[in-house]
């Protein structure tokens, strides 16, 4: 059995009952980053063998992980916040699984995107996640097939490019266009900024930019 399993975005007080018992009765855990993991497991008592699984060696990996798992060894894949394969590592591994019968199942929990989409204001009964944008190839092109989209679209972006994002959004959605930005969900420093993309900009051009961002930009009216 293969289980994906949420982690806490910030709060740690959003993890499951469920999701410790199952990283409790794994053989083996996978971890984006292990240093990363490693306080997390200590704080709800979880002591596993735990190996590193990201965007680095995760090709080179699966052909044994998949080997562990034929042998009846029970795996649980967790990232370094939020739910696996949602803009970090595990579609490779769930899909290789799934060829092999082998049965996966992913455990509802904590992600990013749901509460700053829900926080927006914005439509949101339908809606296109994008996560994070091309840093360089193809960009461009991307958000020109986005400036015709209706739905509401949801970004993941980084502080030190959130500026340089809202700018191009302007290029290609207009000025007026509604937006709301998230930083800092379910953690101390938690907010919600709503407004247009011009009054984005101006905000962030005078206040810091700090923390991982959920971006929300309203479709084509």
């Amino acid at each position: 059995m293969l289980y994906l399993v949420p982690t806490p975005i910030g709060n740690l007080e959003d993890m499951t009952f469920r999701a410790i018992r199952i990283l409790k009765e794994s053989d083996l855990i996978l971890a984006e980053d292990t240093r990363t993991s490693a306080p997390l497991l200590k704080h709800f008592g979880i002591e596993k063998k735990v190996f590193a699984h990201h965007q680095h060696n995760e090709h080179k990996a699966v052909a044994e992980i998949i080997r562990f798992l034929k042998e009846g060894q029970q795996i649980s894949l967790i990232s370094d916040a939020g739910t696996p394969a949602i803009s970090d590592p595990g579609f490779l591994l769930v899909r290789e699984a799934i060829k092999e019968g082998i049965t996966v199942q992913c455990l509802p929990g904590a992600t990013a995107f749901v509460p700053a989409l829900v926080n927006s204001g914005l439509p949101n009964d339908k809606f296109c996640f994008e996560g994070f944008l091309p840093v360089k190839k193809g960009r461009q092109t991307r958000m020109k097939q986005l400036s015709e989209e209706k739905r509401t679209m949801i970004f993941y972006e980084s502080p030190h490019r959130l500026l340089k994002t809202i700018e191009e959004f302007i290029t290609y959605f207009g000025e007026d266009r509604q937006a709301s930005i998230s930083r800092e969900l379910s953690k101390l420093y938690e907010e919600t900024l709503r407004g247009t993309l011009a009054e984005l900009k101006v905000h962030f051009e005078n206040n810091p930019i700090k923390g991982e961002f959920v971006f929300c930009v309203a479709g084509l009216e």
